[in-house]
């Protein structure tokens, strides 16, 4: 019989098997790091721990023996794991989904007799900004386009200091009062029990609140018009929202209220275009902002205020400190200072779009707050906010927070310190001459205002009519955009289980507008109309209708920075195709080719181009108007036809410009679509600019109304 090896035998042989691994593993890593087969990069920094040190093995955990335990010494390991495992910060109890870039702000000209704000005493001063746009409601995983308002935040890094212009997309807000901003956002996130719904108010929370609370009632106009599903970040406007002061060197003060207007205009999507958005890009406003900057083509908005004087204010039939209410541009016109253009992503969204921190509390000298008694309970909840979301009292001390101008200040210590005071003096006033001096002459100081009464919980008369201006507003839109108003209302009260909430909501509309009471009341099949809701003030019918309210009078005859989708396929004809694409890039948009397959097609001459994306993969909801540029469509999948049928339907029914070829006339009748004015059949290359420049209208909207 032959021998049976004994356990130094098994041992050796074991011993082999991991000489042999290690000599293999060692050669592995003298060619490449972790495995990399790849010759080592010399030029690339080597990969250290947080402390520096060298790592030979970035994809091996340290083993007691080749199948052996993970050893506890093996501190590379646990300092990437440790790491890892507190990567994430809380997110924002509001405002979570956000997308941020920098610019510049460039004033147009002098304001110091007005303000001494450093960034308005000269035409041209330039000063560094950071601006974060966001959802409300919604989480940081939600998508884009959910109904919702728009944070539209801006920082502004003066030479005296972080001015924080922190606004939204819509003028007015839910509440007069701080004290009840919790029970809003309580009531408009997702109910507690079940977790749901995520980033929508459509649910019986948030209406059952709004609809004990009618001060909200101007609002929810605002957020169910059209402004609340904007197209992009580049086509809305931005607001500060409350009453502010402008204050001179003279220490005399000026109300004002701050604009945001979008050079590129204004633009929004229809609701059914909102959801198939979501579906297929939720990323679809972060993606557009991203793309613009990176092709060159900036955004850029003109900031404008609003001057008004205390005599002003006394005659305003409401009061400027109630945040549920807006100033009409045709009472005050707005008077337009400097331009704001972002021109850089950033290089790191956790570093800086994620812990970015503003805070209504940072402003500058020559900027002042009112009394608006949100704007008050602002100051204190955003300080504290952030403390509690990065975690220490330094969050200052992070780049995209630190101010770019010299400054100096006695703090120190605390939770992640990056810098405390030289030397032995770390207080003021000291014998030693050291260390940083107040100084009265340019530094910040309090409007000396005197306000005096009783202390009491108590709101001016002057806050309480709530449904004045909500009218005031609707019958400022285009008939088209009441619509949407109505039927906006009669989907998310849809979806309100308890009956009473539904009819309580169009007892207030009767206060706004009774044919849209009945609009919507027809629209969620009330047997009847209810009695209108008790109120404290009545309706004033005399405010006039304000076209700078309406989205659709203030279209810019224009079609650049949108995105023109292309399907073609083999065949395609070349010159029309090169024709429009000549014509895109003049107009100033983005030409999306969209083909069967993500390879491409070959053109009737014979030239290969490549495509974006793919019939199946980009439905026209992506894109501001289409053309049709399919040769023979026999020779197309059946299942590809298909999702150029779905493709063209939707893009008809969304009230977008379609140019198509005289291929496509006969599957037009197939699919019911009947021609009309907003469609443009290419007969020869020079109708590619002229389909363009109907492009500019962005909408056909006859069709709709027909």
């Amino acid at each position: 019989m032959p021998k049976r090896p004994g356990k130094n035998g098994v041992k050796n042989k074991i011993h082999s098997t991991q000489a042999k691994a290690i000599q293999v593993h060692d050669q592995i890593l003298m060619q490449g790091l972790g495995g990399d087969t790849h010759v080592l990069d010399k030029k690339r920094p080597a990969l250290t721990t947080q402390i520096g040190a060298p790592i030979a093995d970035d994809a091996n955990s340290l083993k007691g023996g080749m199948s052996g335990p993970t050893l506890l010494e093996d501190f590379i390991l646990r300092d990437k794991i440790f790491h890892f495992d507190h990567e994430r910060i809380p997110e924002r109890v509001v405002h979570a989904r956000g997308f941020g870039a920098h610019g510049f702000f460039e004033s147009y000209e002098s304001l110091s007799s007005i303000t001494s704000a450093h960034l308005f005493q000269r035409k041209g001063e330039k000063t560094p900004a950071f601006v974060r746009f966001s959802t409300v409601a919604g989480s940081k995983g939600s998508p884009d386009l959910a109904r919702d308002v728009r944070g539209f935040a801006v920082k502004l890094y003066t030479k005296e200091g972080n001015w924080d212009i922190v606004g939204n997309n819509i003028p007015v807000f839910f509440i007069q009062d701080a004290m009840k901003f919790p029970d809003l956002i309580h009531a408009a996130k997702d109910e507690p029990d079940r977790g749901f719904p995520q980033a929508q108010t459509a649910h019986d929370n948030f209406w059952d609140f709004v609809s004990l609370t009618p001060e909200s009632m101007h609002m929810i106009m605002w957020v169910m018009s059209d402004r609340g599903i904007p197209r992009s970040f580049r086509f809305m406007e931005g607001f500060g929202v409350h009453t502010f002061r402008f204050v001179n060197e003279h220490k005399k003060s000026t109300f004002v209220k701050f604009h945001w207007k979008p050079k590129q205009g204004m633009q929004s999507v229809t609701w059914d275009e909102a959801v198939k958005i979501n579906g297929a890009d939720p990323d679809y406003h972060r993606r557009d902002l991203w793309n613009a900057i990176k092709s060159g083509d900036f955004p850029e908005w003109e900031l404008g205020v609003q001057l008004f004087d205390e005599a002003f204010a006394e005659k305003f039939p409401f009061d400027v400190l109630d945040a549920t209410k807006l100033i009409p541009e045709e009472l005050i016109p707005i008077k337009i200072v400097g331009r704001l253009i972002l021109n850089r992503c950033v290089d790191n969204f956790f570093a800086e779009t994620e812990q970015v921190a503003f805070c209504t509390q940072n402003i500058v000298p020559g900027i002042d707050f009112s009394n608006d008694p949100l704007l008050q309970g602002r100051n204190f909840s955003y300080l504290d906010t952030q403390l509690k979301r990065l975690g220490s009292p330094n969050f200052q001390h992070l780049p995209i927070n630190a101010p770019k101008c010299p400054f100096a200040h006695f703090q120190q210590d605390g939770h992640m310190t990056m810098q405390n005071p030289k030397g032995r003096v770390n207080y003021n006033p000291n014998s030693w001459g050291a260390g940083p001096i107040e100084n009265p002459l340019s530094g910040f100081s309090s409007l000396r205002a005197q306000d005096e009464g009783a202390k009491m919980r108590m709101r001016p008369e002057k806050f309480a009519d709530h449904y004045s201006q909500a009218r005031q507003f609707y019958i400022s839109q285009t008939n088209i955009e009441q619509k949407h108003i109505a039927d906006a209302l009669v989907f998310e009260l849809s979806k309100v289980e308890k009956a009473d909430i539904r009819v309580r909501m169009v007892a207030h509309l009767m206060h706004i507008e009774k044919s849209l009471a009945s609009m919507v009341a027809e629209g969620l099949g009330l047997k009847k109309m209810p009695k209108a809701a008790e109120c404290r003030k009545k309706t004033l019918l005399n405010l006039k209708p304000s076209a700078k309210l309406s989205i659709l009078q203030n279209i810019l005859p224009t079609f650049k920075g949108r995105r023109l989708g292309v399907l073609v396929a083999d065949g395609t004809d070349a010159p029309l195709f090169r024709a429009l694409q000549k014509a895109a890039k003049k107009e100033g948009v983005t030409f999306s080719v969209i083909a069967p397959t993500i390879s491409g097609v070959v053109l009737s001459d014979g030239e290969k181009i490549a495509a974006e994306d793919t019939f199946a993969g980009a439905p026209s909801v992506l894109f501001d108007a289409v053309v049709i540029l399919l040769a023979d469509l026999k020779f197309i999948k059946k299942v590809q036809m298909d999702k150029v049928a779905a493709f063209i339907k939707d893009a008809h029914s969304h009230a977008k410009y379609i140019a198509y070829t005289d291929h496509c006339a006969t599957f037009f009748d197939k699919l019911s679509i009947q021609l009309d004015n907003g469609m443009l059949k290419l007969k020869q290359n020079k109708d590619a600019a002229t389909f363009l420049v109907r492009c500019r209208d962005l909408r056909f909207w006859e069709r709709m109304s027909a």
